[in-house]
């Protein structure tokens, strides 16, 4: 589909394994998805299955071996490093189970970094960010503190509000619900409705199944891209 937001076409992933005398071992072939704006596309498949490997062949952090993979036109798979940061900076938002910060950098600078690093004025990203943290229920008075200080699910939720922070046009979602209250949870399926309402396209790995149900509009078995091997 030529107006795909995302596009995985072909994809071949192995790893090598250097302590192993440079064994290499093939985990996905084939793999092939379209999502298009406006819509959410759940990853689904046994754990091992290569949910987590094929988003982050996605964001550019592991290298596809073959085929392409189309984020607003470019070719993750291809670009210079330059180019994928690039694009994560400002088509391509990641909502990791993980919040990955520098140590001591305020919670409301954390949230709102993602609006400055693309020219929105510190008065409106420092809003959005607080609007953001309200929503998702992080006390005021923890904003000035680091978030790495904070329990694991505050800490999520802050990964979350940064990653809402600006409207990306494509996104990845891993688990965002995951060990959510139900407050919490019905927020942030708040916060991915209207991302879809405006136009994102969306790929998620969710294994909270009642949210899945509810934000998804089509499941990949990703099953069906993993290699056959030899007997």
């Amino acid at each position: 589909m030529t107006d795909a937001m995302i596009s995985v076409e072909n994809v071949t992933k192995t790893f090598t394994l250097h302590n192993q005398g440079g064994t290499t071992i093939p985990v996905m072939e084939g793999a092939s998805l379209s999502v298009m704006p406006g819509e959410c596309v759940a990853l689904v498949g046994a754990s091992g299955a290569g949910k987590s490997t094929l988003m982050r062949m996605i964001y550019g952090n592991y290298l596809a071996a073959s085929g392409r993979i189309l984020v607003g036109g470019v070719d993750i798979a291809a670009a210079e490093p330059r180019e994928v940061l690039r694009v994560r900076r400002e088509v391509l938002g990641y909502v990791s189970q993980f919040l990955r910060v520098v140590p001591r950098v305020p919670t409301l600078e954390v949230v709102a970094e993602p609006l400055l690093s693309v020219g929105v004025a510190q008065d409106e990203a420092r809003a959005r960010a607080e609007a953001l943290l309200r929503r998702l229920n992080i006390p005021e008075r923890l904003w000035g503190l680091s978030p790495l200080t904070f329990s694991g699910g505050e800490q999520q939720r802050v990964n979350i509000a940064r990653g809402f922070a600006r409207q990306y046009p494509a996104m990845l979602l891993d688990e965002p619900t995951a060990s959510l209250d139900a407050t919490n949870r019905e927020e942030v399926l708040g916060l991915i409705e209207e991302a879809k309402a405006r136009g994102a396209a969306i790929v998620g790995i969710f294994h909270d199944v009642e949210a899945r149900e509810r934000v998804c509009d089509r499941e990949i078995d990703v099953t069906g891209f993993t290699p056959v091997r030899a007997a």
